[in-house]
């Protein structure tokens, strides 16, 4: 199998020592590596499978912690930049009475908005099988363009192309900002997820059906729509699929969403689907790889944190 690379914000997440609380009210956080990006990274090795992290960490200990977890999950580390120009960013997460979870983010500026275009190298995409990325580090900073520059070359080596909006409101003083850049960026990956929380937010519309013509644009050749407890649906121009979710008790959702899209990309790169296949996928093809992120969400949920909880390669059955 080849290579994954995700480029974006690897941070810090303080996990609450309590559910069911809003974060005013939690007593106590513990740190744990995240940064969605990060997560799908760490899904796609946890399967058996080879991904590297592009980021940038301050010069300081939470930058070692999570420098130090990379190496020790398997998460290739030799794109990760270090600065003494800002710290290593921070989210604190309490999980509400109502099941949402609730942010607080300490990033203004985190050391990951600050890595730039020029960081970026050519030579770290040529035979590489993808690239995801998310909408968090897509604001109006440097990294932005750092973005940009590596979706380009790895379109241009022949890389699959992924993105999930990963929507935090929290960290955009515009959310029509937000939309707008999601809107710059979905077209120009192969592989767009996007969960029923974001897409009427995006799509203008609740109605996957008729959202459709508005994700499969540009570059956009797969559509993956997830429905949390209700499942997930796959969208090529010629096919589409269903799987439902694994009924299991959730301890945890925290990186839930991120292990689905680096489990299915996972799937993608096993059997060796490229940009350029994905259009001839079938549904059979696309159903198996739905339930088999499904079911790696329905054992990541039960456990904590994110990384941390998802399955290994044995645990699935591989």
């Amino acid at each position: 199998m080849k290579r994954l690379l995700a480029i974006g914000e690897a941070l810090i997440d303080f996990i609450p020592a309590e559910s069911g609380r809003e974060m005013k009210h939690v007593s106590a956080f513990a740190p744990a590596v995240g940064g969605a990006p990060a997560n799908v990274c760490g899904a796609y090795v946890k399967l058996g499978g080879e991904a590297s992290m592009i980021t940038q960490l301050g010069d300081d200990p939470f930058g070692d912690k999570i420098a130090d977890e990379f190496a020790a999950c398997g998460i290739g580390c030799e794109y990760v930049k270090r600065t003494k120009a800002a710290n290593t960013s921070l989210a604190f997460v309490a999980l509400r009475e109502d099941g949402n979870r609730e942010f607080s983010f300490y990033r203004k500026p985190g050391a990951d908005m600050l890595m730039e275009a020029a960081d970026i190298k050519k030579s770290w995409f040529s035979d590489v099988f993808g690239l995801h990325f998310c909408s968090v580090s897509l604001g109006d900073f440097p990294m932005k363009e750092a973005h940009r520059q590596a979706v380009k070359y790895a379109a241009e080596e022949g890389a699959l192309v992924s993105f999930d909006p990963n929507l935090r409101f929290a960290l955009w003083d515009d959310v029509e900002a937000l939309k707008k850049v999601v809107h710059e960026f979905a077209p120009m990956a192969h592989v767009l997820k996007v969960s029923d929380e974001e897409l009427e937010f995006i799509t203008g519309t609740g109605d996957i059906k008729e959202a459709l013509p508005k994700l499969l644009t540009g570059n956009t050749r797969l559509v993956i729509y997830t429905r949390g407890s209700d499942g997930a649906e796959c969208y090529t121009r010629q096919a589409s699929a269903f799987a439902p979710s694994e009924k299991v008790k959730a301890v945890d959702t925290t990186g839930a969403g991120d292990g689905f899209i680096g489990s299915f990309l996972y799937c993608l790169s096993a059997d060796g689907v490229t940009a350029e296949s994905l259009d001839g996928l079938t549904e059979e093809q696309m159903g198996r790889y739905l339930s088999f992120a499904n079911r790696f969400c329905g054992k990541s949920v039960m456990g904590h944190g994110a990384i941390a909880s998802y399955p290994s390669r044995e645990e699935m059955g591989l």
